[in-house]
């Protein structure tokens, strides 16, 4: 412990955002330089709040089980190249988690107890920001080859995670996804303001030069079956992710202008990067209404913004959380508690408690007005309350309901629970022999840091499929079938 005073010397100061004023109008990060720069001038400090713990809880908040009060430590000390070290030892990819991730290990930590927590967070992404700049990230390819061959469907977090490891562990690994691009969600999903794809892009390159091969715009059940897959390989991973959108099937969901959000937020991140869109989903001048209240949510809401939207207003089902850890949710618990996102402070309005009951349209058969409801606590309408509010421009951000069926899917037979996730095994294996499955795919839609160790655990199952055994630099973090206190 570097300065055993620290936590009582300094109080929680996180990065500072760039003036929304100046924001909005353009879609670089919110960040001034990005995260890990915005805090360099005081992460010592934050990293000095760090009380090295008897028992960190923070361990277990996270489910990478990342080493934080170590790197705490080291990035106090000065020694960044140890900090990135012991970061890079349980995290592929911690400029991803350091920017999208909602911090369970913050909610675990100790000081939280009674004061603010460490700056967990902040002090990750500003250890890997420092690395990538004194070129401390460097490729790790294999010495040997073992001769096995592994496919892996998907490129999001999962996917590259479990394809970086068995790269590394001598196996030779391709990489299917049917964007254009490598990255997922994180290429197309995820808004530049949030993480900018130079970001994704240089890990992408690391990765190249270590030997995975990326096959993108392969549709993976259409131009190569699922037979096809495990004729040409030793392994089949199937990182698809959760991409079927939860729908809304209430009177008027036919009418033009109402849109999933993965239909609208990937256009506009194609137009942020440059690219052509034909008949783009545009937010220009209409009153835009997006129902859910979350992350996706909160994406659609800063897109909106920068595109000019007249009016935006957010709907959620469920009232509004307190600003306080609730009574039934104690530390070390994940708490619902109300929460500002750099979109939220840009503009917009939050409605909560309410439930969407009809779309109105107009002459034309666009949508153009939302009839709504306040609900109680059991999402019971209110007599009396209903109410109506323009709509021009519907987005549904309500979660995802499992992975696509049609396709790699059906082809491969895999087992599927009753909630259309993919059954996987405390090794991550499906039902079928040299299948494994990992992220949420298998476990349903989570969290980015999720996804990550989930992607770390089947590789090193696959590995000891291949081989017999797996080697240390393949750990098995959290089986799927066992639940963090965050979770």
């Amino acid at each position: 412990m570097a300065d055993p005073k620290g936590f009582l010397k300094s109080g929680r100061e996180v990065a500072g955002r760039r003036p929304v004023e100046e924001r909005i109008h353009d879609w670089n990060e919110v960040y001034p330089g990005g995260p890990g720069r915005a805090l360099l001038p005081i992460i010592r400090e934050q990293a000095s709040r760090c009380m090295d713990c008897g028992i960190p809880f923070c361990h277990q908040g996270c489910p990478l089980g990342n080493i934080i009060p170590e790197w705490n430590d080291l990035v106090y000390r000065d020694d960044w190249d140890a900090a990135i070290e012991r970061l890079h030892a349980t995290n592929n990819f911690p400029e991803f988690t350091g920017r999208l991730c909602p911090a369970p290990c913050e909610t675990a930590c100790v000081l939280g107890i009674n004061q603010d927590p460490v700056t967990i967070k902040n002090v990750e992404v500003s250890i890997i920001e420092r690395a990538f700049e004194s070129h401390n990230v460097r490729p790790q390819p294999p010495e040997w080859l073992s001769g096995k061959t592994v496919a892996v469907v998907g490129s999001g977090p999962a996917g590259l995670a479990v394809a970086q490891q068995l790269t590394r562990a001598g196996h030779t690994v391709a990489v299917y996804e049917r964007a254009d691009k490598i990255g997922g969600l994180m290429r197309y999903g995820i808004p530049e303001f949030k993480m900018e794809k130079k970001v994704l892009d240089r890990r992408l390159e690391q990765m190249r030069r270590e030997g995975t091969v990326f096959r993108a715009g392969v549709d993976v059940g259409n131009e190569l079956t699922g037979d096809q897959l495990r004729d040409r390989y030793d392994a089949v991973v199937l990182a698809v992710g959760s991409t079927i959108a939860r729908d809304l099937p209430v009177p008027g969901r036919e009418l033009a202008g109402i849109h999933q959000a993965m239909e609208f937020l990937p256009q506009a991140n194609r137009v942020a990067l440059g690219e052509a869109v034909d008949g783009q989903i545009r937010a220009d001048g209409k009153h835009v209404v997006i129902i859910g209240g979350g992350d996706t949510g909160a994406d659609c809401l800063g897109t909106s913004i920068r595109q000019g939207a007249a009016s935006i207003t957010q709907l959620e089902i469920m009232a509004r959380p307190g600003e306080e850890r609730p009574a039934n949710q104690p530390w070390p618990t994940y708490p619902m508690t109300f929460k500002v996102s750099s979109a939220h402070e840009e503009g917009g309005e939050r409605v909560y408690a309410v439930s969407t009951q009809e779309f109105l349209g107009d002459a034309d058969g666009n949508v153009k007005e939302l009839r709504l409801v306040e609900v109680d606590a059991k999402f019971q309408p209110i007599e009396g309350s209903e109410t109506v509010i323009p709509a021009e421009l519907v987005l549904l951000a309500m979660g995802f309901v499992g992975p696509e069926r049609a396709g790699v899917v059906d082809q491969l037979g895999v087992e599927l629970d009753e909630r259309g996730n993919i059954v996987r095994d405390k090794d991550y294996a499906s039902s079928v022999d040299g299948v494994f499955v990992a992220g949420d795919a298998g476990r349903g839609q989570s969290l980015i840091v999720w996804a990550i160790a989930e992607g770390r655990a089947a590789a090193a199952a696959v590995d000891k499929y291949l081989t017999g055994s797996t080697t240390t630099t393949l750990p098995a973090p959290i089986p799927p079938t066992e639940r963090p206190v965050t979770a």
